[in-house]
């Protein structure tokens, strides 16, 4: 045997060690979820890319409801002065926002459409709508029988982005946002940990993704918040991905907004609001978590189908026998349920190679592939593959048995990804004290006489941080790493221990999250 071992080959090249932003960007597009569109800084979404999304969408959409919010639509445009109510809102926003001046296109000169009509004032187009929102919560609330007012939209937002990347960072998103008005400070902020909580528990239950649930830092906070609250996860290059967001916004808005009540005792009062927002950001964090140097790796309560049979037919004459017992098994698969709801299977019967079916769906990352062919038929058996385990590894199933059990084999995977992801998070999550400590595990160590950089390194680093905007601004310019989140009460990293701060030596009220992020 050489001593020289074979390097191992993938589907997806570079691999996750080569070069991360570029293997993600291959897993996209190997897997046919999102291609770059004509206007730049957006994309297509594909049908399998966009199927995530509507699993995601589908599954919040219930919890929303079940704790009272009712779904609305707003206007896309949003008049320019109801941004400038709220100046830090404003400020927050200006340099991002795409603003549309005329209301129609006529002939110039030369045949070239140009623009025609200016508008008597300028519409933005909505980076989001917490004033635009404002002016209907202005008319709709008049007393404290109106409250709360719990509302939902799933919307497009258009934020000018310069950098952009396949559902992590686009021009235009999909998302929803919700809004909702109080009469008192207590309840909102009560509703804005509610839905931190129920963000948490889709991210770690559904998407199979660790989450750290904290505040942001002063310098992190959403324009106009008064709190900004958010889930922080680590993708596998060990940077962390904001996955949701939540807002208590005080009165601030709704003073802008001018949204006002009568209260029990006849007196006007000002309400209390708050806002919270996930986008198809969340289909990149399912990427970076759980995909592999083959493919996509989608969990099954997200998968747009749980499995793909795939008939096995070397000779043209069992072509029909084969494909029937195939429909059949698909048929009886889908009496089955799973995450209260029929399993979802999909019967690959293409006239193309089984090898090159197989492949495709594995960087699709259906989480299980069934091959069946002749000689599975007379043992009354299917041949099975686990997304979550190594591609050659397979393993024949009684077909009474396999329909019997699917739905545990599914939670099983479920639990395995998520104990994957876990793990991974914890290997590279450091308790650190130490100014040059810290600063070392930021800094990408160096191999080889060229000086590569290693592309993976770093982490997540508990420290303790003074709270000081003008150091987390020095460490983000030097180091490119911001605090992601301070911990609350009741999250697994919580370190409400006092000591002094990494940087700075000051006091310091509790650990906080460091780290390089997207």
């Amino acid at each position: 045997m050489s001593q020289q071992q074979e390097k191992p080959q993938f589907a997806i090249s570079p691999t996750r060690e080569e070069n991360y932003a570029e293997w993600y960007q291959q897993v996209v597009r190997a897997a046919d979820m999102a291609e770059n569109s004509p206007v730049r800084g957006c994309m297509v979404i594909k049908p399998w890319g966009y199927a995530i999304w509507e699993n995601i969408q589908r599954t919040l959409d219930a919890r929303f409801k079940a704790t009272g919010h009712v779904n609305a639509y707003f206007p896309l445009f949003i008049p320019l002065s109801f941004l400038q109510k709220e100046a830090e809102h404003v400020e927050g926003f200006a340099k991002e926002c795409a603003v549309v001046t005329h209301h129609r296109l006529k002939a110039g000169p030369d045949g070239i459409l140009i623009p025609d009509g200016e508008l008597d004032e300028p519409l933005v187009v909505r980076p989001t709508s917490e004033t635009i929102i404002g002016a209907s919560f202005a008319k709709w609330v008049q007393s404290y029988r109106d409250l709360p007012l719990l509302i939902n939209q799933w919307a497009n937002v258009v934020r000018w982005e310069m950098r952009t990347r396949l559902f992590l960072r686009t021009t235009e998103f999909l998302w929803q946002e919700g809004h909702t008005a109080h009469a008192n400070s207590a309840e909102a902020q009560e509703e804005t940990m509610r839905m931190l909580g129920v963000y948490a528990e889709f991210a770690h239950n559904v998407m199979a993704m660790p989450v750290i649930c904290g505040e942001k830092t002063e310098g992190e906070r959403f324009p106009g918040a008064v709190r900004t609250y958010c889930i922080e996860a680590m993708m596998q290059d060990r940077k962390a991905l904001q996955a949701g967001t939540s807002h208590f916004l005080g009165q601030n808005f709704s003073k802008a907004s001018d949204i006002k009540f009568l209260d029990s005792a006849g007196a006007q009062q000002h309400a209390w609001t708050t806002s919270w927002g996930v986008s198809t950001r969340l289909v990149g964090g399912v990427i970076m978590t759980h995909a592999d140097d083959d493919g996509l790796v989608v969990p099954p309560k997200l998968a747009p189908s749980h499995i793909v049979i795939i008939p096995v037919i070397h000779k043209p004459e069992t072509a029909d026998q084969v494909l029937a017992y195939c429909r059949q098994l698909a048929a009886d698969l889908r009496t089955q349920r799973f995450d209260d709801a029929p399993v979802r299977v999909e019967l690959d019967a293409r006239d193309i190679r089984g090898g090159d079916k197989a492949w495709q769906w594995i960087k699709k990352g259906v989480p299980l592939r069934v091959e069946v062919g002749p000689r599975d038929m007379a043992q009354d058996a299917v041949f099975v593959a686990r997304r979550d385990k190594p591609h050659k590894e397979k393993s024949s199933h009684k077909r009474g048995d396999f329909i019997e059990g699917i739905a545990r084999l599914l939670q099983e995977m479920q639990d395995s990804l998520l104990a994957k992801a876990q793990a991974m998070r914890n290997a590279a999550t450091r308790q650190i004290d130490d100014k040059a400590e810290f600063e070392a595990f930021f800094t990408p160590p160096f191999e080889g006489d060229d000086k590569n950089p290693t592309p993976i390194h770093g982490g997540f680093a508990l420290s303790h941080f003074c709270g000081d905007p003008k150091v987390e601004a020095e460490i983000k310019e030097r180091l490119g790493v911001t605090v992601r989140c301070i911990p609350i009460e009741g999250d697994a990293l919580y370190g409400a221990e006092t000591g002094t701060c990494v940087i700075t030596g000051r006091p310091s009220q509790q650990r906080v999250v460091w780290a390089k992020s997207y």
